[in-house]
């Protein structure tokens, strides 16, 4: 009786893994569980830097801040590279608390929490007509996630490309 009940719960779990159409999911949860011990160690409180780019030789960063599990502010600059090499800034800002989201580029402000949940809700899900990536090089925290449609050609990535992720 036990060994049929192991099955049917074996079976089970198996069978909504495969349902659930997340890609990458033990992935997602190992980088789960070493974002919660950082979350722990840190207090909650922490930046981390969202990079974009384009093929044009443009690109952005942004720098969020969270305090004790809320966002503080937010730091963006614009930069494109010439075909000389040289680097040009285009726009740069700093947002505080009581500024937030008061300009209309840069990353949104979000904390790593709710960029967990827009991975597993949004950016993973399993697309038949698209190509998913996840990857977590920041000492096993998420740095890259999101997905591609398939024969899109340039800067089709939507989701999201975090370079750093920092205690406070």
């Amino acid at each position: 009786m036990l060994s049929l009940l192991f099955l049917f719960v074996a079976g089970t779990t198996l069978i909504s893994c495969k349902k659930d159409g997340l890609t990458y999911r033990s992935d997602l949860e190992k980088s789960f569980d070493t974002w919660l011990a950082f979350k722990k160690s840190s207090a909650d409180s922490y930046s981390y830097t969202v990079r974009s780019a384009s093929w044009t030789g443009y690109f952005t960063e942004t720098v969020i801040t969270v305090q004790a599990g809320e966002v503080t502010g937010r730091k963006y600059i614009a930069k494109i590279r010439k075909d000389n090499g040289a680097v040009e800034t285009l726009g740069q800002w700093t947002e505080d608390r009581t500024g937030l989201n008061s300009h209309s580029d840069g990353a949104a402000t979000r904390t790593l929490n709710q960029i967990y949940d827009m991975a597993r809700t949004q950016w993973l899900v399993r697309r038949e007509d698209a190509d998913t990536y996840f990857e977590a090089a920041n000492n096993g925290i998420i740095s890259s996630c999101g997905y591609v449609p398939k024969n899109c050609q340039d800067d089709c990535f939507t989701g999201i490309n975090i370079t750093a992720v920092n205690a406070l």
